[in-house]
């Protein structure tokens, strides 16, 4: 299957479920808030934070849900045992909803990503 490619984060997000939609809209929000020095790209098919040129949180939209994930979500302090994956670096938390946003466990987890 070839990856779909987008010129912007806008176009990617067009492209997704509306049900899936609402929660991009509302992490964009999120990471706007919380870390407004990274910047909205599009790698590998996902919405994507970058800081400077390094990747720290993607988007993925799936079929029945969101992934808000981190690149390097391996080295992420995760008391609460929230994050999946099960590759060398990179995890993720599943969002069916956007009122399933975390703020406070997420915004801890987007901090240690962005240092």
């Amino acid at each position: 299957m070839k990856m779909k490619k987008y010129s912007s984060f806008d176009e990617y997000l067009r492209d997704q479920p509306s049900k899936n939609r609402s929660i991009i809209r509302a992490l964009r929000q999120f990471v706007k808030r919380v870390q407004p020095g990274l910047e909205e790209s599009v790698k590998w098919g996902n919405g994507c934070w970058v800081k400077g040129k390094m990747p720290i949180s993607y988007v993925y939209s799936a079929p029945d849900h969101v992934q808000f994930g981190f690149l390097h979500g391996s080295s992420l302090n995760d008391p609460k045992g929230l994050l999946e994956g099960n590759g060398q670096y990179v995890r993720h938390v599943k969002l069916r909803k956007a009122a399933e946003i975390d703020e406070k466990t997420l915004q801890g987890f987007l901090r240690q990503a962005v240092r």
